[in-house]
């Protein structure tokens, strides 16, 4: 699940910047395989991402405090070699930047000068190793609205700033294995994620509303690995009981995630394997009381049998 956990935070909070990878591409590109017609930059951020969330985790290890130097380091392997090295990799920016409407290309947020940005991320961090009287959860998410207000780096803030939340949940003990991805959430309504980090300029600064909505999706994270450890748990159990093999095991899985499953949807997790393989795993679930099936001869949904 942590290495599951580790793809899903990586492709989101990549595709929360506009790459097109799909999670099978991300997946299979995590996992050191080749992937034919992507976009090489996607690639490269995908798996600059991987790299630094290596890092956060090996620095956690070492219990080490949050400084300017770490954060540049996280910034410097997020961004290295992508799009044309024109992020300066570890280096605040030197000049203005802008914060635009991808749509419309209007200046929507302008962030502090230049000469600025180092004082700036001195009291950010000063402030990260010194607070102990708010809640880590709040200190967390003030920490991302905070960074990508100063917007520090030319590109690659979006992606820091959420790496940077995040490890400092990981070390205030709510890392939880690792097993919650708060991109996964942004990226499902990108809109209302972005309005709430604009609400804050647009309300003199107040919080509040992009704290509400940052411990929502934190919550919503958590509740869902729950739900999806037991899940696990539940088919691990039925797998010993009825001895499934691990497609079979797959097959179960899904079904307890999504109610139902079609034929078309198990060739989906298993691409290189033959229908008729795949159509005789089901015939076997069914003759042991694990599924039963619905609808017409082509239409045929497969369902766990009632009381499992």
């Amino acid at each position: 699940m942590e290495q599951q956990a580790l793809v899903l935070e990586a492709h989101y909070t990549t595709h929360i910047e506009g790459t097109h990878l799909t999670l099978t591409q991300a997946q299979k590109l995590l996992n050191g395989e080749v992937v034919k017609e992507v976009d090489p930059d996607d690639v490269k951020e995908l798996l600059n991402y991987g790299s630094a969330f290596e890092f956060v985790s090996s620095y956690l290890e070492s219990k080490a405090p949050i400084t300017q130097g770490l954060i540049r380091e996280i910034h410097k392997r997020l961004v290295e070699g992508v799009r044309g090295g024109a992020a300066a990799p570890g280096q605040y920016r030197t000049i203005q930047n802008y914060v635009v409407n991808s749509s419309t290309g209007a200046i929507i947020y302008t962030p502090p000068p230049a000469y600025e940005v180092p004082i700036l991320m001195a009291e950010l961090v000063g402030w990260l190793e010194n607070e102990h009287d708010i809640h880590p959860v709040i200190v967390s998410g003030i920490a991302q609205f905070q960074f990508v207000h100063i917007h520090p780096f030319l590109d690659g803030n979006g992606r820091t700033s959420r790496l940077l939340s995040t490890l400092y949940l990981y070390r205030a003990g709510y890392d939880f294995k690792r097993l919650f991805t708060l991109s996964e959430y942004y990226d499902r309504d990108r809109s209302s994620f972005y309005h709430a980090l604009q609400s804050v300029r647009e309300n003199n600064l107040d919080m509040t509303p992009w704290l509400e909505y940052f411990v929502e999706g934190l919550s919503t994270q958590l509740v869902e690995v729950r739900q999806k450890a037991e899940r696990i748990m539940r088919a691990d159990a039925l797998t010993l009981q009825y001895q499934l093999t691990l497609r079979q095991h797959s097959a179960l899985l899904y079904l307890l995630q999504h109610g139902s499953i079609t034929i078309q949807e198990f060739e989906r997790l298993y691409p290189g394997i033959n229908r008729r393989t795949l159509q005789r795993d089901f015939s076997i679930m069914a003759k042991k009381n694990l599924i039963v099936h619905e609808g017409s001869t082509n239409k045929l949904v497969y369902k766990l049998t009632d009381g499992l």
